[in-house]
């Protein structure tokens, strides 16, 4: 069958594949964007993501070079102080409180909060201001072969598509990665995130907060305020069965769990969105790239949501694609290309998602003793001046 010849098929419209379509767009490059779902670009809308996404210093200027910063900027809610409260004494109180202000280390935010619904919107909206991007909703990925020279994909839909290269953005299950078949590897924890919307009296005041108990962390991030009121998001992460119960009360008895989980810092919860469960594990890809195809974001590593790291773990993925690709554009896909962006994430990425488990398990602890352990690693870390800012550097993904 007669094939469509385009320089990348980015597979995925999720927030990664949508910004890798409109980076390699705004470079010059013939893409076109597929994901086997239309995207939800509504907030109260059925199916609508009420999750959030803290964009990180060092993932701005991707986002500028996509042409969506700007889009963006107006409705994103600044992340000035990281703030870890352990509250793993008897009664769900603080005991601890440490503030990690990003003015020790940069003149600017730690990052931007936006939500996942938005996201969508936007940059669906970008897309169709590149006339060289082909966005393809409701159209999947079927059927991948590589060879040396191209990329030949089926699509659902039965069109035929020449690339090459093919960015695989189809998440923890890439039908891409399957094609190609890279392995990966695994850790399940027994855990679910709810993640919804409140309104609450008391002003967050740009601070991000992670409470620390059993169970996993209680994170609250900053929105811009919602119908007059402040807003957060909060992704709320318990075991399997806890979430799921939590997920299941009538909303009064869920706003009265979730205020006491929050320690009352914000005052009593509202809220204001629908409650959705996701489950929480950590993956890694054996490699980051196949023959004439890159891994980013969830096809490659999957973490939990700590520390705003996922996404920002996706955007350095596309940055460094894009670095080579500028290079030499001749060579997109190749081989060499490929080797170099293996080598260029792999280490770096097992090494987030072998941190970011263990920071995991750490705040899952349930026995006293392993609480107060905890409680005094925070102290020891951030009484350390040096070690507190080289902890933040490391979290932005900076030296």
């Amino acid at each position: 069958m007669a094939r469509q010849s385009t320089d990348i098929l980015v597979s995925g419209g999720g927030v990664a594949g949508l910004t890798a379509a409109a980076a390699f767009g705004c470079a010059g490059f013939r893409v076109i964007c597929v994901d086997p779902e239309p995207p939800v670009t509504e907030r109260d809308a059925a199916g609508s993501d009420q999750r959030t996404t803290a964009f990180l210093q060092p993932s701005i200027p991707v986002l500028e070079a996509a042409g969506l910063w700007s889009r963006l900027e107006p409705h994103a809610a600044p992340l000035q102080i990281m703030r870890i409260i352990d509250a793993g004494g008897e009664k769900p109180e603080p005991r601890i409180i440490k503030d990690f202000d990003a003015s020790d280390i940069s003149d600017q935010p730690f990052g931007w909060n936006l939500p996942n619904w938005l996201l969508r919107r936007e940059m669906v909206a970008r897309l169709a201001e590149l006339p060289n991007v082909s966005f393809r909703p409701g159209t999947a990925t079927a059927r991948l072969i590589t060879r040396e020279g191209e990329a030949l994909v089926t699509l659902s839909d039965g069109t035929g598509v020449s690339a090459r290269l093919v960015v695989a953005a189809d998440g923890r299950n890439s039908t891409v990665r399957q094609a190609l078949g890279i392995p990966v590897k695994t850790l399940r924890y027994g855990q679910k995130a709810l993640a919804f919307a409140v309104t609450h009296p008391e002003p967050h005041n740009n601070v991000s907060t992670e409470i620390h108990r059993s169970g996993g962390p209680f994170t609250l991030v900053p929105l811009p305020d919602r119908d007059g009121a402040h807003s957060s998001a909060i992704v709320w992460m318990e075991r399997g069965p806890e979430a799921l119960r939590l997920a299941a009360l009538p909303q009064a008895e869920f706003e009265a769990a979730m205020t006491e989980r929050s320690c009352g810092i914000l005052g009593p919860l509202k809220l204001v969105s629908r409650r959705t469960v996701w489950p929480i594990i950590s993956q890694i890809a054996d490699r980051m790239a196949g023959e004439r195809a890159a891994l980013i974001a969830e096809a490659a590593h999957v973490v939990p949501p700590i520390g705003a790291q996922g996404l920002n773990m996706s955007l350095a993925d596309l940055r460094v694609l894009l670095d080579l690709a500028a290079k030499a554009p001749d060579r997109l896909g190749d081989a060499a290309m490929l080797d170099a962006y293996h080598k260029a994430r792999h280490t770096e990425v097992m090494a987030r998602v072998t941190g970011i488990d263990a920071l995991n398990r750490a705040s899952m602890m349930g026995e006293p003793f392993l609480r107060d352990l905890r409680a005094g690693a925070l102290n020891a870390f951030y009484s350390i001046a040096p070690v507190r800012r080289t902890l933040m550097k490391a979290g932005l993904g900076v030296r």
